[in-house]
């Protein structure tokens, strides 16, 4: 009977754990544990500056497109007869007007390159002369070869304010005019100079040519010459510049304008009469550099101090009124008054009039056709003086 009941209890503890395991379970099963929270603080970012973008310069603006008032800077100032920076003491004393041959059995010409303003108007026998101005000349030993006058050309020199050199007979129409006492010139002891300035010319040799283009102005007798005939190196006050320049870093473009890569300042065929004919001169501008590149009887006209063609930044052709004064044929023009003209800058055709009406030592100054002076880019020019009657001849363009 124990036995019976003893086993009885057993059973019964083992229903109970057996309950009590189940209920256990299906509570477990009812309300799963929570695992165990990962608790995370967040992380503040760092505060990254902000890329700095730099802003490009913007342009400045020039204070003015053109040149007005001349400014010394540095020892230098804007030359008259370029618009470029040139030391101060050649930029403020007056340029030389140099005669110069230009036919052939005198080239190549020495020197001629350094000229700020080239001035070419024909001669007799239908050929032309040029006049080099010059204020960059001091560390040459000579210019040339150097020839006689014609008053137009004198008469132009004057515009400048130059001191005119000249080697060759002074007679019958240039006498009276360049031996005025209040006009400066250093020309070589000819006929009809009356204040001969021989310590400034000499000859230099060069074998095959004519004398008559061995003569050269030497640089260290000018100097002399001047010093010893009294001139003043000075500008006067009321000196008028021959040109508008633009302004530094400003391009006058005239974008509107007819384009002209070559001029031709006595036709392409060259057989005018008007002084162009006889060795065809013409100009080539290159777009690359800016610049006219200056050919002539076919070939490039080249200088021969630095052996390299000849360019320039401007060429005008100022058209005026001629005769042939005599039976030797010697020429007269008007270069005073005004006429028509033509300028060519940055590949462009500039039509206008020139106007000096102020007197011998006012220069010509150049005008569009709406009457506002024309604006020059900075660099050397070249004047062509254009016989008005045979401007026909004239011819630009592409080709």
């Amino acid at each position: 009977m124990k036995s019976t009941k003893k086993k009885m209890s057993q059973g019964l503890l083992v229903i109970c754990i057996l309950t009590l395991f189940l209920a256990g379970c299906a509570k477990a099963k009812e309300e799963p544990e929570e695992p165990p929270k990962l608790e995370i603080e967040p992380i503040e970012p760092e505060e990254q500056e902000e890329p700095v973008v730099e802003e490009e310069p913007e342009e400045e603006e020039p204070d003015s497109l053109v040149i007005e008032e001349r400014v010394e800077k540095d020892g230098k100032i804007q030359s008259y007869l370029t618009g470029r920076w040139t030391d101060v003491k050649q930029a403020k004393r007056r340029p030389i007007a140099v005669m110069i041959p230009n036919n052939a059995p005198a080239l190549p010409q020495y020197g001629l390159s350094r000229a700020g303003i080239i001035y070419e108007a024909p001669v007799e026998g239908r050929i032309t002369r040029l006049m080099g101005v010059f204020e960059d000349f001091d560390d040459l030993d000579r210019i040339g070869p150097v020839r006689s006058s014609r008053d137009y050309y004198v008469y132009q020199a004057m515009g400048y304010e130059a001191i005119y050199c000249n080697w060759g007979l002074a007679v019958p129409y240039v006498e009276e005019l360049i031996n005025r006492p209040n006009y400066y010139n250093v020309s070589a002891a000819v006929v009809g100079i009356h204040n001969p300035a021989d310590e400034a010319y000499g000859r230099h040799k060069r074998p095959g040519y004519a004398t008559e283009f061995t003569g050269y102005l030497f640089i260290d007798g000018l100097f002399k010459a001047v010093e010893r005939l009294g001139y003043d190196w000075n500008y006067d006050d009321a000196y008028v510049p021959p040109f508008l320049f633009a302004a530094d870093d400003v391009r006058a473009d005239y974008a509107d304008n007819e384009d002209a890569a070559y001029v031709y300042p006595g036709g392409k065929s060259g057989k005018n009469s008007g002084g162009y004919g006889a060795y065809h001169p013409y100009f080539e501008y290159h777009e690359d550099d800016q610049l006219y590149y200056r050919y002539q009887d076919g070939k490039k006209q080249i200088d021969e101090l630095t052996g390299d063609q000849l360019t320039v930044s401007n060429v005008a052709f100022q058209y005026c009124h001629g005769e042939v004064r005599d039976s030797h044929d010697y020429l007269a023009f008007g270069v005073h008054g005004e006429g028509d003209a033509i300028v060519f800058t940055n590949g462009k055709v500039i039509k206008g009039t020139w106007k000096r009406l102020d007197g011998d030592f006012t220069p010509a100054k150049f005008y569009d056709e709406a009457g506002e002076e024309i604006v020059f880019n900075q660099g050397s020019t070249w004047i062509c003086n254009i016989w008005d009657e045979y401007g026909e001849f004239v011819e630009y363009g592409q080709e």
